[in-house]
């Protein structure tokens, strides 16, 4: 078993609004995880090449491996203070559009990019489902690029975007969306909004709809 060691990355001299999170506490997300198995557990941390993404065990947020399933996903790397995070609320319309034919999203929280994500699994958790209302799961904090890379987005960022661009993840919101067969079907950068056209179209797509 072959893992790729990922390049290093810098992050970039953007500015970034902050979103300073809710004080306020409910319920965590709901996850689609597994009972019993300790937090933050890896499974398996080697890559293949040829691997699915689906292939790769990552952890939720509060415990558990998050189970992808025969269903396509929208992978997401999130954070709370970013001048991006607004984008949760359109990534739960999608989600809740969608998740009765076989979708969902899935938010990987990474602190990778300004430090835009430093709280707690619990802060992270309540300040998801207070300030956007967000019931998709969400993963462990992990990192995207760089040589402690998650597995997970060793396999993601080998899809070229729609500029044939591969490799590192270029800022927080960056979005993998991959079908029920496991199969990366495309890669949106950052600044492309959940509810643009091009990501309506690709997941209708990948569910076998009508895009008319």
């Amino acid at each position: 078993m072959v893992r790729r060691v990922a390049e290093s990355y810098q992050v970039p001299s953007q500015g970034a609004r902050s979103v300073v999170p809710s004080a306020h506490s409910l319920p965590d997300p709901r996850l689609d995880i597994a009972d019993g198995s300790p937090r933050n557990m890896r499974i398996d941390t080697t890559v293949e090449p040829g691997m699915s993404p689906y292939d790769v065990a990552i952890s939720g947020l509060n415990g558990g491996p998050v189970t992808f399933g025969e269903k396509a996903t929208l992978i997401v790397n999130v954070a709370s203070r970013c001048g991006l995070t607004p984008q949760y609320a359109a990534l739960e319309q999608l989600h809740e559009q969608f998740k009765s034919q076989g979708f969902s999203v899935v938010g990987v929280p990474c602190n990778q990019f300004a430090g835009q994500e430093p709280g707690s699994a619990e802060e992270i958790s309540t300040f998801c489902s207070t300030t956007y209302g967000v019931t998709f799961p969400l993963t462990e904090k992990v990192d995207v690029n760089g040589p402690d890379r998650h597995p997970l987005f060793d396999v993601l960022t080998a899809t070229p975007d729609s500029e044939g661009e591969a490799g590192d993840v270029k800022w927080n919101f960056e979005k993998f969306l991959v079908g029920a067969d496991g199969r990366v079907a495309a890669r949106f950068r950052p600044m492309v909004t959940p509810d643009s056209p091009e990501v309506v179209s690709a997941i209708e797509s990948v569910l076998g709809k009508s895009t008319n």
